[in-house]
């Protein structure tokens, strides 16, 4: 995987300039992109600073970021008062809802074979790979992929590729996903990297997502003594 920009560090305090020069950086990686879609977590997240980096985002792209869509998963659309406290002025005519039982496609499927191995021989059916339609037909040039790397009962640790498969997923997948990862067990799941489910979630994205414009924008957040992050 390549890297475009670093920076962290238990004793650093990251800002807006920072947020600016990654950003920055990821969009230069691609050159000139023209049509963009934002995939930042919703208002449940607010912690990650997805909702700044977003309106950095648009600050840097204007016109071009022409999609905004929350990653609810199975959440329900943000209202008003939602979005106003996730993404502030960012022009509401740019968010786009998931609705994760209607506007998905099913990009293929992580073989049983593949899964029942991941999972350690738990579970031995198929995974189906889905995704918001709009990934697919939208036409964008470049996908930012929003969110923070948090410890997460059901893959480990939260965020990358999660925040597309279940993130903008569909009830096949989203529920299958949960499941297998309940019968692996959460105390095993709880803050590790390697997982079933993020093995077969990387799996899909080396077999199905390879042609798809997609960089991830991963942040790390501590709450420090003075209520700051």
């Amino acid at each position: 995987m390549t890297v475009y920009y670093r920076r962290g560090g238990t004793d650093l305090q990251l800002g807006d300039t920072d947020f600016r020069d990654a950003l920055t950086a990821a969009i230069s990686a691609v050159g000139n992109p023209q049509k963009v879609l934002a995939i930042p977590p919703d208002h449940t997240r607010s912690d990650s600073r997805a909702g700044e980096l977003t309106r950095i985002a648009y600050q840097l792209l204007g016109s071009r970021l022409t999609d905004v869509m929350p990653a609810l998963g199975t959440h329900e659309a943000m209202n008003e008062d939602e979005l106003n406290y996730m993404f502030g002025d960012l022009p509401r005519d740019l968010i786009r809802v998931h609705d994760w039982q209607n506007d998905v496609a099913t990009l293929g499927q992580v073989d049983a074979e593949f899964v029942n191995a991941a999972t350690e021989g738990l579970y031995q059916k198929p995974w189906s790979a889905q995704v918001n339609k709009l990934l697919l037909e939208g036409g964008h040039d470049l996908i930012l992929s929003l969110g923070q790397v948090v410890p997460h009962e059901v893959i480990g640790m939260a965020n990358y590729n999660k925040n597309i498969f279940v993130g903008t997923g569909g009830n096949k997948g989203i529920n299958e996903s949960h499941y297998l990862s309940a019968l692996y067990g959460m105390e095993k799941t709880m803050g590790r990297c390697d997982t079933p489910l993020r093995r077969i979630l990387n799996e899909a994205q080396d077999r199905f997502c390879s042609s798809m414009p997609i960089i991830y924008v991963l942040t790390v957040v501590e709450s420090l003594a003075s209520g700051n992050k």
